[in-house]
């Protein structure tokens, strides 16, 4: 036998037995083939649609304006006024303090150091108040000597006319701060007298209906409480606010004070003449 035929018959052999082996093992690869093609190519997920859904709030405050009578509707805007008013009057007076204590600072500086009272005067501005009281002390020595009145002395002629241009300037410090203190102590009355009112319509309407649910007594009653809640919310800043303007006021006038009594001894000693 040559070699050729030896091999030929050989690889016969081989093919021969190995076929029981590769039936085996076909299903097993044809499972790993499909197991990585689902793997390779994952499928898509389907597409999901959100829908948001709007609840309108029936006892909201928007709710309450558009379903309440000229007088819930009067008790709001009353409100609102004053809150508006109160917050105007607090940045007003807050400029006015900062602007009189840098006047104060400038006067300091430039009323002493001019050399007598006239220069000093011309050195403050037109609309500072520690002018328009050394203008007033000046005035009060020339109109003095022109009278030269026996019932009373320079001394106390100074001092009144002095103290009376401090008042005045005291005065006008004052200007709103009456309008915070009404604010703070009028506005809870009256966002109760709105929250009142509320609940009674309220319960006029269950009786009416005669429908005592939680639905129709929570809700209206709860809407009423929204004045209470701003009348509150208009009154505390008030307060605040009028507490903390009077003691600026307090520290303002103490450099308003002291600037009347140098003035006035200025005066008595013959520098305003």
């Amino acid at each position: 036998m040559s070699i050729q035929k030896f091999l030929t018959s050989l690889l016969a052999a081989i093919t021969i037995a190995a076929a029981p082996c590769a039936a085996l093992l076909a299903p097993q690869f044809a499972h790993a083939e499909e197991a990585t093609a689902s793997t390779a190519s994952p499928a898509a997920p389907a597409a999901v649609h959100v829908t948001k859904e709007t609840v309108d709030n029936p006892y909201s405050l928007g709710a309450m304006w558009k379903q309440g009578d000229f007088i819930s509707r009067g008790t709001l805007i009353i409100l609102l006024i004053m809150s508006l008013g109160s917050w105007y009057i607090v940045v007003i007076k807050l400029f006015e303090q900062y602007k009189l204590l840098q006047q104060a600072k400038n006067m300091q500086k430039t009323f002493w150091a001019a050399g007598s009272l006239d220069k000093g005067v011309a050195t403050l501005l037109a609309d500072s108040p520690f002018r328009y009281i050394a203008e007033n002390g000046i005035k009060a020595v020339t109109e003095y000597k022109g009278k030269n009145p026996t019932t009373i002395d320079l001394n106390s002629w100074i001092v009144m006319t002095v103290q009376r241009a401090t008042d005045v300037v005291q005065n006008r410090m004052q200007d709103g701060l009456a309008f915070l203190a009404t604010v703070g102590s009028t506005a809870p009355f009256i966002g109760l007298f709105g929250t009142v009112y509320g609940i009674l319509n309220a319960l006029t309407s269950i009786g009416i209906a005669g429908q005592a649910s939680i639905d129709k007594v929570a809700g209206p009653v709860g809407e009423s409480l929204y004045m209470t809640a701003i009348g509150l919310a208009v009154a505390v800043p008030a307060v605040l606010a009028y507490n903390w303007l009077v003691r600026r006021n307090k520290l303002v006038m103490e450099d308003v004070r002291g600037f009347s009594g140098e003035l006035h001894a200025a005066l008595l000693i013959g520098r305003g003449a």
